[in-house]
């Protein structure tokens, strides 16, 4: 590989990194906004609250000291009413120094203002700042005005027996403290937002730490090579990050399951490839067996035809009938394994199971073969069965053909049917030898038979493997199970059917118990 090469490689595998680190940062600097706008309108919300209670307490206390003046100058008027521009009267009162007082006409004209103040002689006001003060209603209303020189007041007019009196107080100390009070609000609600703000950073940046690890997780698996072989090898998320208890340890945990469905999945995809090859060479291997056999006696015909005649014509057409015989089994068996596999519908209707195995026992009995065939019928309730009945007497007679295959003459060969409310059963049962525990757990598996060999001396002996897999195939369709247990001295198969019109058990795939036989 070339330098440009490997530089190439390394910069592509940094991409997805780079893009990781931007995406993680990018999150954690929209959370960060999320909260720091959160906090800010929180405090700006809180500190215009205050400000706003703070300014009406102070206002409304400032009103009534306003009120408190004007009442207290509207009294001593009236004790004077013909000096209608005299105010030394509010000099004695207590009133603060600032305060603004005046003697007002019907029509609210200013006939005398001054800035009053305890123990302290008035001092008239100007022209310009009596103006300022024209035209406030005698209600006793509270009105805020400007006067020049002197700053913002707080003013009020009454009508006391035709005495006719304002009074008004500064509004500066109490803006300055408003003021005053808004800035410490600011800066205390700036400080606590910055602190707040490195709290929120700190914790985010902790929180999506395990999320930061789950996301390496998920771009280090896309980056691995494809799957290959058993050891599949994809990295995991850790354990510390699968935690339930938060989002991310959830996330996490939901990849490592979504990397073991991925793992699970390429395993039995393999092991189903595996299958398929074996099967192909399976069902190659006994196409071909019969097909050669045909294909040499038929030449050996020919060849007697035109020699001394050696081979007879008879025996040699017994041979390729048997073969071709054999052959048109195995294709029909695969045949309708395959429609099985595909779901295809079988004929449904009543089926008499009991009838049914006893028919198969007495077609197993007339071949005369050496073996004590026995039924035994155990019925606490009609053994009736909805479903195929050629294929489910296919079932059974195959159960028969098996333990007739593969047990010695003398053997006791005993089919049962049980019948119950819930289900009826189907049990074949003999006392031959078993098979080796090897053979367990592929017992229902296609082509699958005692002798392994590829190259039998008799080619016509012993079965194709395909009898127990169309049998458990059947079965399934039928929303039943077939099960085997077997030791020396008793193999016994058990297939289980929901009865007409009862309740299906839940279909299993077929279960091996101990060594059976093929």
């Amino acid at each position: 590989m070339s330098t440009d090469q490997a530089d190439g490689g390394r910069a592509t595998s940094a991409v997805p990194r780079r893009r990781q680190t931007l995406r993680a940062r990018s999150l954690h600097t929209r959370l960060l906004l999320l909260v720091g706008i959160t906090l800010l309108v929180v405090c700006s919300a809180t500190a215009g609250t205050t400000a706003f209670v703070q300014r009406a307490y102070l206002m409304g206390h400032l009103d009534d000291r306003v009120t408190q003046a004007v009442d207290r100058g509207a009294g001593e008027a009236g004790r004077h009413p013909d000096e209608e521009d005299d105010l030394s009267f509010f000099t004695g009162n207590g009133h603060p120094a600032g305060m603004i007082a005046a003697r007002l006409d019907t029509d609210g004209g200013i006939l005398a203002a001054a800035v009053v103040g305890q123990d302290t002689p008035p001092r008239s006001l100007t022209t310009a700042q009596s103006a300022a003060l024209a035209g406030i209603a005698t209600d006793g209303s509270r009105h805020t005005r400007t006067v020049p020189g002197l700053g913002t007041y707080r003013v009020a007019a009454v009508d006391s027996d035709g005495s006719r009196v304002l009074a008004g107080l500064p509004m500066d100390d109490v803006q300055h403290l408003i003021s005053t009070l808004v800035a410490v609000e600011a800066a205390v609600a700036g400080a606590g937002l910055a602190l707040a703000c490195c709290v929120c950073a700190v914790v985010v940046r902790r929180q999506l730490r395990p999320l930061g690890r789950v996301t390496a997780t998920a771009a280090e698996v896309t980056r691995a090579p494809p799957l290959r072989g058993e050891a599949t090898g994809l990295t995991r998320v850790p354990e510390r990050d699968t935690v339930p208890g938060s989002e991310a340890g959830q996330i996490g945990a939901a990849l490592n399951r979504l990397i073991d469905q991925v793992e699970s999945s390429h395993a039995e995809r393999r092991r189903g490839e595996e299958r398929m090859r074996r099967f192909l060479a399976d069902a190659s291997h006994e196409l071909r067996t019969p097909l050669t056999s045909i294909a040499g006696y038929a030449e050996l015909m020919t060849r007697s035809q035109v020699s001394t005649g050696r081979v007879e014509p008879a025996l040699a057409w017994r041979r390729v009938l048997a073969e071709s015989a054999r052959m048109t089994g195995l294709v029909e068996d695969l045949l309708l394994l395959a429609r099985l596999d595909e779901g295809r519908p079988l004929h449904r209707a009543e089926v008499d199971l009991a009838a049914l195995v006893a028919e198969a026992v007495w077609e197993a009995r007339a071949a005369g073969d050496g073996r004590h065939w026995q039924l035994d019928l155990r019925l606490d309730a009609p053994a009736s069965v909805v479903g195929d009945a050629d294929r489910l007497h296919q079932v059974v007679a195959g159960l028969l053909a098996n333990a007739r295959t593969h047990t010695p003459a003398g053997t006791t060969v005993t089919a049962t049917v049980e019948a119950t409310g819930t289900r009826c059963v189907v049990r074949v049962r003999d006392d031959g030898p078993g098979i080796p525990q090897a053979l367990l757990p592929t017992v229902f598996e296609r082509f699958t038979r005692a002798d392994t060999s590829r190259s039998r001396a008799d080619a016509t002996s012993g079965g194709t493997g395909l009898g127990l897999a169309v049998a458990a195939a059947i079965t399934a369709a039928h929303g039943g199970r077939i099960d085997v247990s077997s030791v020396p001295g008793r193999t016994e198969f058990t297939v289980a059917l929901p009865p007409a019109g009862g309740t299906a058990e839940p279909e299993r795939p077929a279960r091996r118990t101990s060594p059976a036989r093929v």
